[in-house]
Protein backbone atom coordinates (compact mmCIF):
# COMPACT_ATOMS: atom_id res chain seq x y z
CA UNK A 1 0.00 0.00 0.00
CA UNK A 2 3.19 2.10 0.97
CA UNK A 3 4.24 1.65 -2.13
CA UNK A 4 1.24 2.25 -4.53
CA UNK A 5 0.46 5.81 -2.35
CA UNK A 6 3.51 7.06 -3.20
CA UNK A 7 4.01 6.26 -6.61
CA UNK A 8 0.15 7.68 -7.31
CA UNK A 9 1.45 10.88 -5.51
CA UNK A 10 4.28 11.41 -7.59
CA UNK A 11 1.80 11.05 -10.75
CA UNK A 12 -0.38 13.99 -8.98
CA UNK A 13 2.48 15.71 -7.24
CA UNK A 14 3.79 16.56 -11.78
CA UNK A 15 0.82 18.16 -12.07
CA UNK A 16 1.37 20.35 -8.77
CA UNK A 17 5.17 20.53 -10.10
CA UNK A 18 4.18 21.51 -13.35
CA UNK A 19 1.67 24.51 -12.01
CA UNK A 20 4.33 25.58 -9.48
CA UNK A 21 6.96 25.85 -12.15
CA UNK A 22 4.62 27.70 -15.05
CA UNK A 23 4.22 30.40 -11.68
CA UNK A 24 7.68 30.38 -11.16
CA UNK A 25 8.86 30.58 -14.93
CA UNK A 26 6.40 33.69 -14.83
CA UNK A 27 8.28 34.88 -11.14
CA UNK A 28 11.60 34.47 -12.76
CA UNK A 29 11.34 36.26 -15.40
CA UNK A 30 8.95 38.89 -14.06
CA UNK A 31 9.30 39.08 -10.19
CA UNK A 32 5.14 38.86 -10.50
CA UNK A 33 3.51 35.77 -8.36
CA UNK A 34 0.82 34.80 -10.98
CA UNK A 35 -2.59 34.83 -8.43
CA UNK A 36 -5.04 33.49 -11.69
CA UNK A 37 -2.70 31.09 -12.65
CA UNK A 38 -4.91 28.31 -11.80
CA UNK A 39 -7.65 29.81 -14.16
CA UNK A 40 -4.98 29.34 -16.55
CA UNK A 41 -5.32 26.02 -15.35
CA UNK A 42 -9.25 25.86 -15.58
CA UNK A 43 -9.07 27.94 -19.37
CA UNK A 44 -6.65 25.02 -20.49
CA UNK A 45 -8.96 22.46 -19.95
CA UNK A 46 -11.63 23.78 -20.83
CA UNK A 47 -10.21 24.85 -24.22
CA UNK A 48 -9.88 21.46 -25.19
CA UNK A 49 -13.35 20.44 -23.76
CA UNK A 50 -14.26 23.24 -26.82
CA UNK A 51 -12.68 21.90 -29.62
CA UNK A 52 -13.30 18.58 -28.75
CA UNK A 53 -17.14 19.07 -28.26
CA UNK A 54 -18.44 22.02 -29.94
CA UNK A 55 -15.82 22.10 -33.12
CA UNK A 56 -15.63 18.33 -33.64
CA UNK A 57 -11.91 18.38 -33.71
CA UNK A 58 -9.19 15.41 -32.74
CA UNK A 59 -7.22 15.70 -29.85
CA UNK A 60 -4.05 16.70 -31.14
CA UNK A 61 -5.53 19.89 -32.75
CA UNK A 62 -7.31 20.60 -29.51
CA UNK A 63 -4.73 20.63 -27.57
CA UNK A 64 -2.50 23.28 -30.24
CA UNK A 65 -5.54 25.69 -29.74
CA UNK A 66 -5.66 25.30 -26.04
CA UNK A 67 -1.80 25.67 -26.18
CA UNK A 68 -2.32 28.87 -28.68
CA UNK A 69 -5.24 30.27 -27.34
CA UNK A 70 -3.66 30.37 -24.04
CA UNK A 71 -0.39 31.82 -24.91
CA UNK A 72 -2.49 34.86 -26.35
CA UNK A 73 -4.41 35.22 -23.24
CA UNK A 74 -1.54 35.15 -21.43
CA UNK A 75 0.43 37.75 -23.68
CA UNK A 76 -2.80 39.61 -23.89
CA UNK A 77 -3.00 40.33 -20.06
CA UNK A 78 0.32 41.49 -20.02
CA UNK A 79 -0.03 44.10 -22.57
CA UNK A 80 -3.47 45.42 -21.71
CA UNK A 81 -3.82 45.41 -17.89
CA UNK A 82 -0.15 44.80 -16.21
CA UNK A 83 2.04 46.39 -18.18
CA UNK A 84 0.46 49.83 -17.68
CA UNK A 85 0.95 48.90 -13.90
CA UNK A 86 5.03 48.01 -14.47
CA UNK A 87 6.25 50.70 -12.27
CA UNK A 88 2.94 50.29 -10.12
CA UNK A 89 4.26 48.70 -6.34
CA UNK A 90 4.22 45.05 -6.22
CA UNK A 91 1.55 44.53 -4.45
CA UNK A 92 -0.60 46.61 -7.28
CA UNK A 93 0.44 43.83 -10.17
CA UNK A 94 -0.42 40.73 -7.59
CA UNK A 95 -3.98 42.44 -6.82
CA UNK A 96 -4.54 42.90 -10.43
CA UNK A 97 -3.67 38.90 -10.69
CA UNK A 98 -6.05 38.20 -7.49
CA UNK A 99 -8.85 40.40 -10.01
CA UNK A 100 -8.39 38.19 -13.33
CA UNK A 101 -8.66 35.65 -10.79
CA UNK A 102 -12.14 35.99 -9.97
CA UNK A 103 -12.79 37.34 -13.55
CA UNK A 104 -11.78 34.42 -15.83
CA UNK A 105 -13.76 32.14 -13.19
CA UNK A 106 -16.63 34.26 -13.24
CA UNK A 107 -17.07 33.84 -16.96
CA UNK A 108 -16.25 30.06 -16.94
CA UNK A 109 -19.35 29.67 -14.41
CA UNK A 110 -21.45 32.32 -16.72
CA UNK A 111 -21.19 29.84 -19.72
CA UNK A 112 -21.06 26.43 -17.95
CA UNK A 113 -22.59 27.19 -14.40
CA UNK A 114 -20.99 24.97 -11.78
CA UNK A 115 -21.84 21.58 -13.94
CA UNK A 116 -18.82 19.42 -14.00
CA UNK A 117 -18.15 17.50 -17.30
CA UNK A 118 -15.50 14.50 -18.01
CA UNK A 119 -12.57 14.59 -20.22
CA UNK A 120 -11.03 11.63 -21.98
CA UNK A 121 -7.87 10.88 -21.01
CA UNK A 122 -4.75 11.68 -23.39
CA UNK A 123 -3.56 8.12 -23.28
CA UNK A 124 -5.57 5.29 -22.91
CA UNK A 125 -4.98 1.29 -22.77
CA UNK A 126 -4.77 -1.70 -19.97
CA UNK A 127 -2.77 -0.31 -16.60
CA UNK A 128 1.17 -1.03 -16.51
CA UNK A 129 2.37 -3.23 -13.37
CA UNK A 130 4.72 -2.79 -11.54
CA UNK A 131 5.46 -5.56 -9.34
CA UNK A 132 2.45 -4.97 -6.84
CA UNK A 133 2.28 -1.32 -8.18
CA UNK A 134 -0.84 -0.36 -10.46
CA UNK A 135 0.27 2.89 -12.90
CA UNK A 136 -2.22 4.09 -15.37
CA UNK A 137 -0.76 5.10 -18.98
CA UNK A 138 -2.37 8.75 -18.36
CA UNK A 139 -0.06 8.75 -15.23
CA UNK A 140 2.74 7.40 -16.64
CA UNK A 141 2.12 10.47 -18.93
CA UNK A 142 1.86 12.86 -16.53
CA UNK A 143 5.28 11.87 -14.79
CA UNK A 144 7.38 11.94 -18.35
CA UNK A 145 5.85 14.70 -19.82
CA UNK A 146 6.47 16.66 -16.50
CA UNK A 147 10.39 15.81 -16.63
CA UNK A 148 10.55 16.51 -19.79
CA UNK A 149 9.24 20.16 -19.36
CA UNK A 150 11.39 20.92 -16.04
CA UNK A 151 14.63 19.71 -18.03
CA UNK A 152 13.62 21.99 -21.26
CA UNK A 153 12.87 24.60 -18.90
CA UNK A 154 16.03 24.16 -16.57
CA UNK A 155 18.08 24.10 -19.87
CA UNK A 156 16.64 27.37 -21.34
CA UNK A 157 17.25 29.48 -18.25
CA UNK A 158 20.76 27.99 -17.49
CA UNK A 159 22.37 27.09 -21.28
CA UNK A 160 21.27 29.52 -23.53
CA UNK A 161 21.79 33.17 -23.68
CA UNK A 162 17.72 34.32 -24.58
CA UNK A 163 17.41 32.84 -20.51
CA UNK A 164 20.27 34.15 -19.24
CA UNK A 165 18.59 37.56 -20.47
CA UNK A 166 15.58 37.11 -19.40
CA UNK A 167 17.01 36.24 -15.72
CA UNK A 168 18.63 39.86 -15.99
CA UNK A 169 15.86 41.29 -17.51
CA UNK A 170 13.65 40.54 -14.64
CA UNK A 171 16.64 41.30 -11.51
CA UNK A 172 17.69 45.00 -13.39
CA UNK A 173 15.32 45.91 -15.79
CA UNK A 174 15.96 49.69 -15.80
CA UNK A 175 20.12 48.29 -17.01
CA UNK A 176 18.69 45.77 -19.23
CA UNK A 177 17.11 48.37 -21.50
CA UNK A 178 20.00 51.01 -21.38
CA UNK A 179 21.90 48.02 -23.11
CA UNK A 180 19.36 47.52 -25.52
CA UNK A 181 17.20 44.75 -24.19
CA UNK A 182 13.55 45.05 -24.80
CA UNK A 183 12.30 43.99 -21.74
CA UNK A 184 8.54 44.64 -22.40
CA UNK A 185 8.71 41.88 -25.22
CA UNK A 186 10.73 39.76 -22.99
CA UNK A 187 8.07 39.92 -20.41
CA UNK A 188 4.86 39.50 -22.69
CA UNK A 189 6.43 36.55 -24.06
CA UNK A 190 7.21 35.21 -20.70
CA UNK A 191 3.16 35.85 -19.69
CA UNK A 192 1.99 33.80 -22.81
CA UNK A 193 4.76 30.70 -21.82
CA UNK A 194 3.39 30.49 -18.42
CA UNK A 195 -0.21 30.67 -19.59
CA UNK A 196 0.65 27.92 -21.95
CA UNK A 197 1.72 25.85 -19.30
CA UNK A 198 -0.67 26.63 -17.08
CA UNK A 199 -2.99 25.11 -19.54
CA UNK A 200 -0.79 21.98 -20.13
CA UNK A 201 -1.10 20.85 -16.30
CA UNK A 202 -5.06 21.45 -16.79
CA UNK A 203 -5.22 19.76 -19.82
CA UNK A 204 -2.71 16.47 -17.96
CA UNK A 205 -4.86 16.51 -15.35
CA UNK A 206 -8.65 17.14 -16.39
CA UNK A 207 -9.28 13.75 -17.16
CA UNK A 208 -8.72 12.92 -13.59
CA UNK A 209 -10.72 15.51 -11.76
CA UNK A 210 -13.11 16.58 -14.34
CA UNK A 211 -13.60 19.77 -16.07
CA UNK A 212 -15.44 22.82 -13.61
CA UNK A 213 -15.14 26.33 -13.30
CA UNK A 214 -13.48 26.52 -10.15
CA UNK A 215 -11.13 23.70 -10.91
CA UNK A 216 -8.22 26.50 -10.89
CA UNK A 217 -8.88 27.47 -7.29
CA UNK A 218 -8.00 24.60 -5.69
CA UNK A 219 -4.96 23.60 -8.32
CA UNK A 220 -3.50 27.17 -7.33
CA UNK A 221 -3.24 26.70 -3.78
CA UNK A 222 -1.09 23.26 -4.55
CA UNK A 223 0.82 24.99 -6.74
CA UNK A 224 1.75 27.34 -4.62
CA UNK A 225 2.30 25.04 -1.99
CA UNK A 226 4.80 23.66 -3.93
CA UNK A 227 6.42 26.34 -4.91
CA UNK A 228 6.55 27.72 -1.40
CA UNK A 229 8.01 24.43 -0.36
CA UNK A 230 10.39 24.26 -3.15
CA UNK A 231 11.28 27.81 -2.70
CA UNK A 232 10.18 31.35 -4.88
CA UNK A 233 12.25 31.82 -8.10
CA UNK A 234 13.50 27.97 -8.37
CA UNK A 235 13.11 25.68 -11.15
CA UNK A 236 14.45 22.92 -9.22
CA UNK A 237 12.55 23.83 -6.36
CA UNK A 238 8.93 23.71 -7.98
CA UNK A 239 9.80 20.01 -9.33
CA UNK A 240 10.70 18.82 -5.44
CA UNK A 241 7.99 20.85 -4.17
CA UNK A 242 5.02 19.89 -6.27
CA UNK A 243 6.73 15.97 -6.01
CA UNK A 244 6.84 16.00 -2.39
CA UNK A 245 3.83 17.79 -1.60
CA UNK A 246 1.74 15.14 -3.82
CA UNK A 247 2.88 12.51 -2.10
CA UNK A 248 2.47 13.61 1.21
CA UNK A 249 -0.75 14.58 0.10
CA UNK A 250 -1.10 10.69 -0.12
CA UNK A 251 0.56 9.33 2.21
CA UNK A 252 -1.76 11.55 5.01
CA UNK A 253 -5.01 10.55 2.61
CA UNK A 254 -3.76 6.74 3.10
CA UNK A 255 -2.50 6.60 6.63
CA UNK A 256 -3.88 9.14 8.48
CA UNK A 257 -7.72 10.52 7.15
CA UNK A 258 -9.25 11.57 3.76
CA UNK A 259 -10.50 14.69 5.10
CA UNK A 260 -6.79 16.17 6.16
CA UNK A 261 -5.95 15.94 2.47
CA UNK A 262 -7.49 18.92 1.74
CA UNK A 263 -5.99 21.08 3.99
CA UNK A 264 -2.30 19.23 3.83
CA UNK A 265 -1.60 22.23 1.24
CA UNK A 266 -2.25 24.89 3.44
CA UNK A 267 -0.32 22.85 6.27
CA UNK A 268 2.57 22.86 4.34
CA UNK A 269 2.54 26.54 3.49
CA UNK A 270 2.41 27.72 7.20
CA UNK A 271 4.64 25.13 8.59
CA UNK A 272 7.51 26.20 5.47
CA UNK A 273 6.98 29.93 6.14
CA UNK A 274 7.68 29.75 9.84
CA UNK A 275 10.15 26.97 9.79
CA UNK A 276 12.14 27.65 6.57
CA UNK A 277 10.80 31.06 4.50
CA UNK A 278 13.06 30.34 1.66
CA UNK A 279 11.97 27.12 0.71
CA UNK A 280 14.13 23.60 0.26
CA UNK A 281 15.49 25.10 -2.88
CA UNK A 282 15.23 28.55 -2.84
CA UNK A 283 16.83 31.40 -4.09
CA UNK A 284 16.88 35.24 -2.62
CA UNK A 285 15.35 37.18 -5.32
CA UNK A 286 15.74 41.23 -5.03
CA UNK A 287 12.85 43.05 -5.92
CA UNK A 288 12.35 45.24 -9.34
CA UNK A 289 14.65 47.91 -10.11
Amino acid sequence: MFTQLVVSGIAVGSVYALVALGMTVLFRSTTVVNFCHGEFFMLGAFAVLVALQAFGWGYIMALLFALALLFVVGSAIERGLMRPLQHAPHISLAMMTVALSYLLRGIARFFYGREVIALPPLLGGDPIMLGDVVLMPQDALIIAFSFAVVLAFYWFFQKTRTGKVVQVASQTPRGASLVGIDVPRLRNLMWGVGAAMGAVAGILIAPSTLVYPDMGGHMLIRGFAAMTLGGFGSLNGAIVGGLVLGVLENLVGGFVSSAMVEITAYLVIIVVLVARPQGLLGEWRQGRA
